[in-house]
Formats: C-alpha cells, sequence, structure tokens
C-alpha cells in the first residue's frame, strides 16, 4: 500500500476515534456510550469492502494513536506480516496444488482445481478464488507467460501406415425409436497420407464402440505400425492394449490435456464441422447419419488435394501399397476378453451368466477365456498359453445319460434308441405295495 493510501485510512481512523481523545475528560459510561454508538453506525471504510467496526478495533485504534505519541502516523495501517503468502490458502493446499500444475503444465487452472478434488488433496472446505490460485502459479513461475516454451515440431510419418492418429469428437443427434440421442464420431486418419482408414457414428463413447471401428479401419486398410491415440479411460483399456500388441501395433497415448500431438485428427474434425455436419438435417438415422458420412469420406474429401501434401489423400496412400501390412484373416479373434476362471471338480465354468464343461485335464486349473460377448458358443480356453479347445455349453440332459468307468466314458443311448427294434415283452401290471390292498381282498372284508 502506498504512503497516500496510508494517509487517507489513518485520517479515517482518526475522525472515528477523536471525541475518545478530546482534551474532555469522558466519563466510564460516556465511554461506554459513545463506543456503542458507534459500533452501529454504518461507515464508508476506505479500501475495504466493510461498512461496520467492531469496539475492539476502535480500542485498538486509540491505543494505537495513545502509544504513538498522538501523531497521526501512529494510525497508519501496519504492513502485512505475511507479505508474499497467500492468505486464502492453507499452506498444504498451496503445496498440492503447485506440484498439481507442476505434472499437468497444459491443464486450465478449473481442470487443476477439480483435479485436486479428485484426488482428495484439498480439504472439503477449501475455498479460494480463481485470482488467488493464479497469483500462487504466478509466484512459483507456473503460469503460461513465465514458463519456457515446449519445444514442438510439425511431424509427418514418412509412410503410409506408419502411424494412425485417432480420437472421439462428439456428433449431432440421431433418431433413434422417434427419440433424439446424441452420436459419437470414432475416427482414424493415416498420418501420412490423410487418408481416413475408416470413421463411424455410434451411440454410445465406450470401448466396444472404439473396438468396433478399429477392426473395421484394420479389416480396410491393413496395419499400421503404430497407433496414437487420447490418454483417456476408452484408451486406456488392457484389452485394446494386448490386441495392439498381438498385433504388432504400438500403442501409443498422448500426454494429459496436450491435444498437440494429435493435431491432424483433430484438424480433421474441423473439417467434418465446417464441411460435413453443416450440411447434415435433424432426424436422420445413425444408420443414414453413417451412410451419408461414408459417402462424403469417399467422393469428396479423399478426392480434393489436401493443403499440407498438395496430393489427394488417396493417391498418396497407394503410392505406397506394396508396404502396407494386411490383416488377419481371423482379426476379430485378436479383440477378445479375456476372462480368468478356475474349473470346479465337474468340469464346469460359469462365465456370461451360463455354465459350459471344460476337459477332464483342467479341473482345479485356473483357465483364461477368450470370448466376444455376441458369440456364445465360442469361447476358447486356454492353460499355460495353450488352447484346448471350445468350451461346450452344460447339458444336463446328455450328463445324466453318461456311464463313467475307469478311463472311459460312455454315452448311454436314449429310451427311443434303445427301444428300436426290440420285440416288447408284456409288462406285469403294478398290484400295489404293502400299504395297499388288493381290491377283491377289500370286498371280502
Amino acid at each position: 500500500m502506498d504512503e497516500e493510501a496510508k494517509k487517507v485510512i489513518a485520517m479515517f481512523r482518526f475522525g472515528v476515534i477523536h471525541d475518545f481523545i478530546a482534551p474532555k475528560t469522558l466519563s466510564r459510561g460516556d465511554k461506554k456510550r459513545l463506543l456503542r454508538e458507534k459500533t452501529v453506525l454504518q461507515w464508508d471504510i476506505p479500501y475495504s469492502g466493510k461498512s461496520y467496526i467492531s469496539p475492539s478495533t476502535i480500542l485498538n485504534w486509540i491505543r494505537k494513536y495513545e502509544d504513538g505519541g498522538r501523531r497521526i502516523e501512529a494510525l497508519y495501517p501496519d504492513d502485512r506480516q505475511d507479505k508474499g503468502m497467500l492468505r486464502a490458502i492453507d499452506e498444504d493446499s498451496a503445496l498440492c496444488l503447485v506440484n498439481l500444475k507442476r505434472q499437468l503444465k497444459e491443464a486450465s487452472l478449473p481442470v487443476i482445481v477439480k483435479e485436486a478434488e479428485r484426488k482428495g488433496m484439498l480439504q472439503p472446505d477449501f475455498k479460494a478464488s480463481k485470482a488467488t490460485i493464479y497469483r500462487l502459479f504466478e509466484r512459483h513461475g507456473l503460469n503460461d507467460k513465465d514458463r519456457e516454451p515446449e519445444d514442438r515440431r510439425r511431424f509427418e510419418a514418412e509412410l503410409p501406415n506408419d502411424i494412425w492418429q485417432s480420437d472421439c469428437m462428439h456428433g449431432v443427434k440421431v433418431d433413434v425409436d422417434g427419440k433424439g440421442r446424441k452420436s459419437y464420431l470414432f475416427a482414424f486418419i493415416d498420418d501420412h497420407s490423410r487418408l481416413i482408414p475408416h470413421a463411424e457414428f455410434y451411440l454410445h463413447e465406450r470401448l466396444d464402440s472404439y473396438i468396433d471401428c478399429l477392426m473395421k479401419a484394420l479389416g480396410r486398410r491393413g496395419l499400421p505400425r503404430k497407433l496414437y491415440v487420447d490418454n483417456g479411460p476408452t484408451f486406456r483399456s488392457h484389452q485394446l492394449s494386448f490386441a495392439c500388441a498381438s498385433l504388432g501395433i504400438a500403442l501409443i497415448h498422448s500426454k494429459p490435456y496436450q491435444p498437440e500431438g494429435r493435431g491432424k485428427i483433430e484438424r480433421w474434425f474441423k473439417t467434418v464441422r465446417m464441411q460435413f455436419l453443416c450440411t447434415i438435417s435433424d432426424g436422420l438415422t445413425l444408420q443414414e447419419l453413417n451412410e451419408r458420412l461414408h459417402e462424403w469420406i469417399e467422393k469428396q474429401y479423399h478426392m480434393a488435394v489436401h493443403s499440407s501434401t498438395k496430393e489427394t489423400p488417396l493417391k498418396r496412400y497407394l503410392k505406397e501399397l506394396h508396404l502396407i501390412r494386411e490383416a488377419p484373416k481371423d482379426l476379430r479373434d485378436y479383440f477378445r476378453k479375456r476372462a480368468t476362471r478356475k474349473v470346479d471338480r465337474d468340469r464346469t465354468v460359469s462365465i456370461l451368466g451360463r455354465l459350459y464343461e471344460a476337459p477332464v485335464e483342467l479341473i482345479g486349473k485356473s483357465v483364461t477365456l477368450l470370448y466376444h460377448e455376441t458369440e456364445p458358443m465360442r469361447i476358447e480356453v486356454f492353460y499355460n498359453n495353450k488352447s484346448y479347445g471350445m468350451l461346450e455349453p452344460l447339458n444336463l440332459n446328455i450328463n445324466c445319460r453318461i456311464r463313467r468307468r475307469q478311463g472311459i466314458t460312455e454315452v448311454l443311448p436314449k429310451k427311443e434308441d434303445e427301444l428300436k427294434g426290440m420285440t416288447l415283452q408284456p409288462q406285469p401290471q403294478y398290484s400295489g405295495g404293502k400299504l395297499f390292498e388288493k381290491q377283491e381282498d377289500k370286498d371280502e372284508l
């Protein structure tokens, strides 16, 4: 605070206490009455948002004035003893926020606070303005203007299918049974040619939607060497990582809150909004929306000269067609889900809400099951990385006809088969047991 402001505050304080320090001596009762009157008044306090003065504050000003030799300078406001410190944030919270900002350099201030709250770094009653937190980061040299710029450079893959970039974009609403539902666009772009291996709208931003889109892209355009994706939970699944590794694809995640590395797919999404979505009317079904998207990609986008490469995406992609790795015939099996189960003593394994039978030699062992939820009849069982074939659904009717002897399992024929071709002998009528008496005996009694 500058000297002029201190003078203004000192003069205000003197105006409040001058009745107490006048030459006229006041009685004890007069002082109490005067003090009560001044504390109920509403004041225009300079450089303060307050409008009332407490009795203790007035008495403190009187004491400072008397102790200071009745000099006006004695009423100057004191300099803050915690100058350079933040009174609105405790030391622990400030340290947590600073450390989190250092980890997430690109994150905005609201994202930092939200992440700190999610991780339980802040007290439940934590309250601090954005300006306060901004000053905290500024003091530690963590604001954008104080930080050294990172060495970011444009790059381009040397060959087609060297790198694919992938991400998800929120799309338009589509008609589903007469109701509007939000759509999500998953897409892949070849870094070298800017060709779109596949793009499709889905009703969910989930892993199964992304994997479906990826399998279609791989089936149409072969296997990339690297797949560059976002850091979100959809792209962090073990199922996706294992499938990519099995196919020889390096799955690379971008740094949190740094979309610059995926600039080509982000730029393509902008093109989709400006050139495609702007022409779409409401009321389309998901199938109709995807049909129009594929038509626009194949007939317009792939055939237009790209501003960066000076070639059409399709022509640039096809130049090195002989270098592209073809997807395997059993591509779908690479994306099966995995589950670990222990085979019970009756050979049964439970999965997808059903019971299946495993080979006898796997009884009591923990096995790995590979499956698709949509194909309950194709569940493959592995033990020690060796396949033991597909599990058989449990059939209790067949099991009740199985005769088991040492080392031999024999299925007995059904009753109908057993009787076929045989001469039937008349069976004696049931005449009752000890609890029943013959009807003629009853009559005799």
